[in-house]
């Protein structure tokens, strides 16, 4: 089980026996027997546990690592393995100083002890003197010469990402670009002779233009008091969507007004309804924000529960999107006559630009080189997949990067394209040595080429009713191992493994580790990874498992925690038409959003060890365990199923709930007011539904208050 669903007590000692594995869920095997391995799901009560032990490691990790005197590391994320395993990501300082490019991560066993750390840079982080030559102001004034207007923050650091630690000045500079547009940059500079050592943008943007509401008629999260309702999302850790009424792009917030409403009915549609820019901007942050709790666990951008903010309609003629870190906020544009002036608010670039938040906040990718590169690609690439996430009739999932806002950049149909990222014809598709120096959005290609072939494969497919073609630099063929396991591979390769100076080799190496851990070194999975970068040009492939005469592999990828079949499931025993009714195979024939079926002895099943536990968790939360099933005409079209409920709430007022759904569709509902000792058995009529494929749903949901636990055991379905 996930310890999500367990009640951490604060204190590092309780907490270090929490983390370790006491009572929680045991790692998977493989089909060979390997020991297969996830990350937990942690509520950010648990995380904050977690990371309190892990700064509480730091001072004997340092000792451990042979670090100098003058140097200390500060936790910055935390991992948590469902075997016990320990993940802690570092910065370090050097006397005090921040060291650029000193971060680290310390892979712990289930007993503590540390396996491996992984450095951003392996160079020895010294510098003769900590006493610059080169005042602040003297450093700032370099820094903002480039700037129209610009201004500029030193800070005084140890620069390290080039393996030579130097003393500089970090310096924030603000101004404008040689377009009139606001940009914000940092520059550094050595603090003895004051020369330039590098520079990087810090606005993460998708320059593009929109095409009004892109989203449709949605659903939105809002909060009323008295009777007025604003577009602050309860739901998801407070997120607030503000009209910035034209304020300037270094200041959105100036001026700004929460967006109100006396009916709870926003915008229009048109651009001509200020609130049509803010439902865009709510729903685009409530799906990158769904999207990462019910497929990681993540909650919100740091995993600490706290949402972001939006700022829509801001500055003049502004063409751009972007997410700034400083305010911890996404700002929107209004576009131009370029398109019509609709504000830039889709959906692929919402889960965009919001990821970069997440990025800063895990791996620290610096925004220069091959790791900017990369770091752009992961925008891409988790942007896309919310885009899939969110399944919206209006906005169809497909790898085509910011199609909706109508800019077509040489024969991409879009902004960028994944399958074949040279269709704009600036970005690249094949890593070559080259590359880091490339413009960071045109670098981003290597890596989104890579996602695209590990989900897709290569060749010509249509996906969200657009052509793709998935080419390779090797004219070899790929395969192609789903979305839903490319995903799963890529985050735990990003928040496990990968650091500030990543580059594409190293993130190659990552993703096989993630692989590993998932799926096991034996797998298709792990062998599809390396045949999809080797496709990209970066590395070769590994040796394939077991291949038959024909080269092809013998065995069918390993059954990901998360992914839905590909086919409908056979009958169960005795007409059954549930596949795997009991769990007792796992999540065989099941999809789950989180790590909801488990043989957890924390709670008893109905029969067998297996059973599903959803929610649990005592605050926002929203879980779902769904199976594609095929109901002949014959059938009788009876649903039965065991359900115990438990709860912290009293009453009989409904606050959370459990949902029985044919697709979308509510046949039942069961809640907190239902709680009951032992396990009762349901019965829901689906004769309706005779002759026809559904997916069967049970959907828990839990405010923000108080646990309710839902638990579902020996599903039957005649």
């Amino acid at each position: 089980m996930s310890s999500r669903k367990m009640t951490v007590a604060i204190g590092v000692a309780v907490v270090a026996v929490a983390v370790t594995g006491v009572g929680l869920a045991q790692a998977g095997t493989g089909a060979s027997g390997e020991t297969l391995v996830t990350a937990r799901k942690l509520s950010p009560q648990d995380r904050a546990a977690a990371l309190q032990v892990g700064q509480s490691e730091a001072v004997a990790a340092a000792k451990a690592l042979g670090l100098g005197a003058q140097e200390k590391l500060v936790v910055k994320d935390v991992v948590v393995d469902s075997d016990g395993s320990r993940h802690v990501r570092y910065d370090r300082t050097y006397a005090g100083l921040p060291v650029v490019g000193g971060d680290l991560i310390v892979h712990r066993a289930p007993g503590g002890a540390i396996r491996t750390t992984q450095k951003a840079v392996e160079a020895k982080v010294t510098v003769p003197s900590t006493t610059p030559k080169v005042s602040g102001s003297q450093a700032a004034a370099s820094a903002a010469a480039g700037f129209a207007a610009g201004k500029a923050s030193p800070e005084l650091v140890v620069y390290a990402v080039d393996g030579n630690p130097t003393l500089a000045y970090r310096s924030t500079v603000e101004g404008t670009d040689a377009a009139g547009h606001y940009t914000k940059s940092a520059v550094v500079t050595d603090a003895q002779t004051g020369a330039v050592i590098t520079s990087y943008e810090l606005i993460h943007d998708v320059v593009g233009t929109g095409k009004g509401q892109h989203s449709g008629t949605v659903s939105l999260d809002t909060t009323q008091s008295g009777s007025s309702y604003s577009m602050t999302d309860p739901v998801r850790g407070n997120t607030k969507i503000y009209d910035s009424h034209g304020a300037s792009e270094n200041s959105p917030s100036q001026g700004a007004t929460l967006f109100t409403d006396a009916d709870n009915t926003w915008g229009s549609g048109t651009s001509s309804d200020r609130a049509t820019a803010g439902v865009d901007a709510n729903y685009g942050l409530a799906k990158t924000w769904d999207f990462y709790k019910n497929t990681f666990g993540r909650s919100g951008i740091r995993g600490d529960g706290v949402g972001a903010s939006a700022y829509v309609h801001v500055g003049s003629n502004l063409l751009n999107a972007y997410w700034q870190d400083n305010c911890f906020c996404m700002v929107f544009g209004d576009g131009s006559s370029q398109n019509n002036y609709t504000p830039l608010t889709a959906l692929d670039v919402d889960g965009h630009e919001l990821t970069h938040g997440v990025t800063s906040a895990t791996a620290g990718l610096q925004y220069q080189g091959e790791s900017g590169g990369l770091n752009e690609a992961t925008s891409d690439i988790f942007g896309t997949t919310v885009e899939f996430y969110a399944n919206n009739a209006s906005d169809p999932g497909d790898y085509y990067i910011g199609e909706k806002i109508g800019w077509n950049v040489g024969n991409a149909g879009g902004l960028r394209r994944m399958d074949d990222p040279t269709l704009d014809g600036q970005s690249k598709g094949c890593w070559y040595s080259g590359v880091g120096s490339l413009d960071v959005h045109l670098s981003s290609g290597v890596g989104n080429h890579f996602f695209y072939l590990l989900s897709e494969g290569s060749g010509a497919k249509t996906i969200g009713g657009r052509a793709h073609n998935g080419v390779t630099c090797n004219s070899s063929t790929v395969a192609g191992i789903g979305r839903d396991k490319a995903i799963a591979i890529y985050y735990r390769a990003l928040t496990t493994y990968m650091g500030s100076t990543t580059n594409y080799s190293q993130a190659r190496t990552a993703t096989l580790n993630a692989a590993k851990d998932l799926y096991g070194a034996s797998s298709v999975e792990y062998w599809q990874t390396s045949v999809a970068w080797a496709a990209v040009s970066v590395g070769t492939a590994v040796p394939s498992p077991t291949t038959s005469p024909t080269g092809g592999p013998t065995s069918s990828p390993s059954a990901s925690p998360t992914a839905s079949p590909t086919v409908s499931p056979t009958a169960g025993p005795g007409g059954n038409l549930i596949a795997n009714p009991g769990f007792e195979s796992g999540v065989t024939g099941w999809t789950q959003s989180a790590q909801d079926i488990t043989n957890s002895t924390q709670q008893a099943a109905h029969g067998g060890s297996w059973y599903a536990w959803m929610n649990g968790v005592g605050s926002a939360n929203t879980e779902t365990v769904s199976q594609s099933v095929t109901i002949p005409a014959t059938a009788s079209g009876t649903l039965t199923f065991w359900l115990k409920v438990t709860t912290a709430e009293s009453g009989s007022t409904v606050y959370d709930t459990l949902k029985v759904q044919a697709g979308n569709t509510t046949l039942a509902t069961y809640s907190n007011a239902n709680a009951s000792a032992g396990y009762v058995q349901k019965s829901v009529n689906l004769a309706a539904y005779r002759g026809q494929t559904i997916t069967l749903k049970f959907l828990g949901t839990e405010d923000a208050y108080l646990q309710t636990t839902f638990l579902v055991d020996d599903v039957s379905l005649t």
